[in-house]
């Protein structure tokens, strides 16, 4: 399992169902940051504490997660989601999801190259990705790729994309 964003946030809404709003964020390397409301808009500390230790013993197990209220994403300037395609999604949201799904998704959606894995860098959670286009990749096409990607790789992991 990658343990994506999105599908880490579905696991999160099935287990926590009086949890209204749920945003994951990859706060830095190897750590990520839930934030959560219910419909009052709180975070009673016992869904906290519940979700704290359901995070830790059931999601990516490769990043250490921290709880906290859902209008701290004002405060700690985590991003609006961009726009993300729909084959994107549900490949984000499936269990089997690996290496070779990641980039069977992006090859499909950006056709006009491939899309491969060139190293991770697993000290600073960088997974490093190279796109060989068969015409000049603009940048608004580049920025997409990096938020399609971004809703593929795992959680507390950060990339970058080289385009040839």
């Amino acid at each position: 399992m990658v343990g994506t964003r999105l599908l880490s946030e579905q696991f999160v809404r099935n287990r926590f169902p009086q949890l209204n709003y749920i945003r994951i964020h990859t706060a830095s390397k190897h750590k990520a940051t839930i934030y959560a409301w219910n419909e009052n808009l709180q975070l009673p500390e016992k869904d906290a504490q519940n979700l704290q230790l359901y995070a830790n013993d059931y999601l990516y197990p490769y990043a250490c997660y921290q709880v906290k209220a859902y209008h701290q994403v004002v405060d700690d300037q985590v991003p609006l989601i961009p726009e993300v395609p729909e084959a994107i999604i549900q490949a984000a949201k499936r269990r089997d999801l690996n290496q070779f799904g990641i980039l069977e998704a992006m090859n499909r959606l950006f056709p006009n190259g491939r899309m491969s894995f060139a190293k991770y860098d697993a000290a600073e959670g960088l997974i490093y990705f190279d796109f060989h286009a068969i015409r000049l990749v603009s940048e608004r096409d580049k920025e997409r790729m990096y938020h399609c990607l971004n809703e593929l790789i795992p959680l507390g992991s950060y990339c970058e994309i080289t385009c040839h």
